[in-house]
């Protein structure tokens, strides 16, 4: 199983082709001179590649190779995961995207220093930082891994030249140039799967000879409405579970939320959420049929080769190689596509890392930096994390098993993140102290699991796939990156006592933690004295109880606004219309002081530790 001559060249055309959309969006236009050009692409995309942008930057090369093994192990309950879709995409269109927007941030963090202070955005950004740097390099060696097994290509060659292509065109183009190349990658990424699902169902005979040969071996999964927590999946796993899953990618992820404000209206950031939608339940369709292809080809052929199919994931790209081969370009079409999806998704890491890091540590501690000098030291914050991702990639090599926790990291921290929005926006009596307390019992409840999941299966994680009908359990990397940690033990294996805690199915691994920050934040808030509503920024809570409980009489909705102030809707919008007007669309970051916009946007003001506020009573 050996490259071509044109496998070579389609794989290289799509390494010079993202590296001259970074050269393009460098030596044109406004080359990227200014921190709005360079961190946010002037705030002046539609909401189409927005949208796309989006997709690939959690859809990576994990994913890719995840989800057909999922399927083929497993059967399609997995498929089930769409049904969360459309509620973790409403949520964040018309709660998180509005408040952020019109709140006009670059960092996601800027909104937990509005809403709580400093400290808890320092806590805030920290977190995350940790969270990206050890998933990049995860994401660079997996599928560099999983290529090498099975093609012979040189590992290290392949991490380095994609380290390096990805840091020169997002370091010389900033976000423009990695949202144009993430469209570019999609492309392929829907291209590669197309061609592998077309070819494989030819080879099979029709996709109705694939249904039946799946169904006749139970791989169609039903409904499991089973309420059980420790069962890996059912539909109340996969649909609620995976709305937090969606929330904390979609909704409050640096990498994502950074997008939405590189918008040109608020409009078109709700749309590219919109849009977003049934891009995922393709992405998620063609995964799933072509884990159904490989099962029912493989049915019908033998694996020649199992002594190359060490774990699940590289049973995709064997695959592939298999039945591609004497198809000059196809392979090498498959893993162009492959790899764009790690190349969108590390570029994207190392864009929003410059962010949060210029943005929370450099600025407030330099605030007369000039723009150029924020601009140049952006880019190198850009290329520092492109080096880091190489060396963290060598660190991976260097973990073996413990490869799968790295990648589950990614999932330990996403909840408790998300769970510190959702105190912030929901809960308008919660305090400081009661956030960062909530955050780090969240984050310590999620590695408690982690640790405790990953030492219980450790002798699960060496078995191989040697059985095609009765492949083992084994750690995959389609679990880490759906915010995860591992999958819990199969439903056969009961287990008691601290064991059976260990083993929470993964779909329920967001929620709990987030909940958990949510809990906990609300009550050391109330033990600790509760934030008062007239000290609260009203644009940075979302009122969502009176909302709910809007057939209540007017004084019992009143008092579950906590004494948060009214605010007008139009006015607010005015506002931040004319500023942007002014300032944000022209390109230039600096021409407003951050106590001029809070004062123009609902009147928010801090003088000697305190807040006043300058509201405008209107009705609930």
């Amino acid at each position: 199983m050996r490259f071509s001559v044109v496998d070579y060249v389609i794989f290289a055309l799509l390494l010079v082709l993202s590296s001259a959309i970074g050269l393009y969006y460098a030596l044109s236009g406004g080359k990227q001179r200014t921190m709005q050009e360079f961190l946010l692409a002037n705030r002046s995309m539609g909401f189409f590649p927005v949208a796309l942008s989006l997709l690939a930057t959690f859809q990576s090369a994990v994913a890719i190779l995840g989800v057909p093994s999922e399927i083929f192990r497993f059967g399609t309950e997995y498929w089930f995961l769409g049904c969360s879709y459309i509620i973790g995409l409403l949520i964040p269109a018309h709660i998180f995207i509005p408040i952020f927007y019109r709140l006009r941030l670059t960092s996601t963090y800027e909104y937990l220093e509005l809403r709580f202070g400093k400290a808890v955005r320092i806590c805030g950004t920290a977190t995350f930082i940790f969270q990206m740097v050890i998933y990049m390099g995860v994401v660079l060696y997996a599928p560099a891994l999983a290529f090498n097994a099975v093609t012979g290509f040189s590992l290290w060659g392949t991490v380095v030249t994609m380290g390096l292509v990805c840091t020169l065109y997002t370091t010389l183009g900033g976000l423009k140039a990695v949202i144009w190349t993430d469209v570019i990658q999609t492309l392929v990424m829907f291209a590669g799967q197309l061609a592998v699902i077309i070819v494989g169902t030819m080879k099979v005979g029709s996709i109705s000879e694939v249904w039946q040969i799946a169904l006749d071996n139970k791989m169609i999964s039903g409904i499991n409405w089973n309420p059980d927590p420790f069962t890996r999946h059912s539909v109340w796993s996969l649909s609620i579970g995976g709305v937090f899953m969606m929330l904390s990618l979609y909704g409050v992820n640096q990498a994502q939320v950074q997008r939405y404000l590189s918008s040109r209206t608020e409009k078109e950031a709700i749309l590219s959420c919109y849009t977003v939608f049934p891009c995922q339940q393709l992405v998620l369709g063609l995964g799933c049929i072509t884990g159904l292809v490989m099962y029912a080809y493989y049915q019908k052929n033998e694996i020649l080769n199992p002594e190359l199919i060490s774990t699940p994931d590289q049973m995709v790209l064997y695959f592939v190689m298999d039945i591609l081969q004497g198809l000059p370009g196809l392979p090498g079409l498959f893993v162009a596509c492959l790899f764009s999806g790690a190349l969108s998704t590390i570029s994207s890491a190392f864009n929003s890392l410059a962010t949060v890091t210029m943005e929370d540590f450099i600025k407030p501690h330099f605030p007369n930096l000039t723009e150029s000098r924020a601009t140049l030291l952006s880019k190198g914050l850009a290329l520092g994390y492109g080096l880091v991702c190489l060396a963290m990639a060598y660190i991976s090599s260097l973990m073996g098993p413990v490869l799968q926790a790295a990648l589950s990291i990614f999932g330990m921290v996403g909840g408790p993140l998300l769970g510190l929005f959702c105190l912030g926006l929901f809960f308008p009596f919660t305090n400081s102290i009661g956030a960062i307390t909530g955050l780090v019992v969240g984050l310590g409840m999620a590695f408690w699991i982690g640790i405790g999941s990953f030492v219980m299966r450790m002798p699960a994680a060496t078995s191989p796939l040697l059985n095609v009908t009765s492949a083992p359990d084994i750690g995959n990397l389609t679990t880490a990156i759906m915010t995860t940690v591992f999958t819990s033990q199969t439903a056969q294996q009961r287990v008691s006592g601290l064991e059976r805690f260990y083993s929470l199915s993964y779909m329920w691994y967001s929620a709990h933690n987030s909940a958990t920050v949510v809990l906990v934040g609300i009550l050391v808030s109330l033990l600790t004295g509760p934030t008062k509503g007239a000290d609260i920024n009203p644009h940075t809570v979302y009122l969502v109880l009176p909302k709910l409980l809007f057939f209540l009489p007017k004084r019992y909705k009143e008092k579950l606004r906590f004494g948060v102030p009214h605010i007008s809707e139009d006015q607010s919008k005015e506002a931040m219309s004319e500023k942007s007007c002014n300032g944000f669309l022209n390109g230039d970051a600096n021409m407003l002081e951050k106590e001029e916009l809070e004062e123009s946007y609902g009147g928010f003001s801090r003088s000697n530790g305190g807040h006043s506020f300058i509201v405008h009573e209107t009705s609930l």
